[in-house]
């Protein structure tokens, strides 16, 4: 590996559409932190990202003379790096749920969402956002219970949710308005709602809310 150029201020090199850069996004406008944003768009990804990361993916976040290129890396990064709201619970046990609940995220919601964006075959892609809705809409109940997932804080969680539930209709879901899904529909609202969800969208996210799938 090569050394990594010093950088005089913070940069994150992120997808206009990517959900993994969205939420890195957030957790940049929910703590204020000022950064360079480097908008990556399709093949126009510039020389230094290949030179910061041996994958030439985003998100990548650098700064000073660190790169660093995985979304829940970056994110338990910034929050450490910058404590104030705190994303990431103090206690050890709820730190450990909080983690564990972001890998269920990425093993059971984030591979259908990338399948269905990448334009899966139609067959496929039914079978897909059957499954994606059918699993959001069976956790509905929770968020009658508290505000945000599982917490009465908002979280990195909410962090990684947020991206998800605002490409819903992007990828052709759409969510029914009924008594069980009412505590869900709610949650998103106070999502899309905080100021640094708002502040974290690219021009092309904030078109997402009115696209629906071919």
């Amino acid at each position: 590996m090569g050394a990594i150029a010093r950088r005089s201020s913070m940069a994150l090199f992120s997808g206009v559409t990517c959900h993994y850069s969205h939420r890195v996004r957030i957790v940049l406008a929910e703590k204020s932190v000022p950064v360079e944003l480097i908008e990556v768009n399709g093949n126009n990804a510039p020389q230094e990202l290949a030179d910061l990361n041996p994958y030439n993916s985003v998100p990548t976040l650098a700064d000073r003379d660190l790169a660093l290129y995985e979304s829940k890396i970056i994110m338990e990064y910034l929050d450490e790096r910058f404590p104030h709201p705190p994303l990431l619970p103090v206690y050890p046990v709820a730190r450990g749920e909080t983690r564990q609940l972001l890998y269920r995220i990425e093993r059971d919601w984030c591979p259908a969402l990338d399948a269905l964006l990448a334009s899966a075959a139609p067959k496929e892609a039914e079978q897909l956002r059957r499954n994606l809705r059918d699993s959001l809409l069976a956790i509905a109940p929770i968020f009658a219970e508290k505000p945000f997932f599982m917490s009465e804080e908002f979280s990195l969680i909410d962090c990684c949710m947020a991206p998800i539930l605002w490409r819903l209709r992007l990828v052709g879901i759409e969510l029914p308005e009924t008594k069980q899904s009412r505590p869900l529909l709610n949650y998103m609202e106070r999502l899309f709602a905080r100021a640094s969800f708002k502040a974290s969208l690219s021009a092309h996210e904030r078109d997402m809310v009115n696209a629906r799938a071919a």
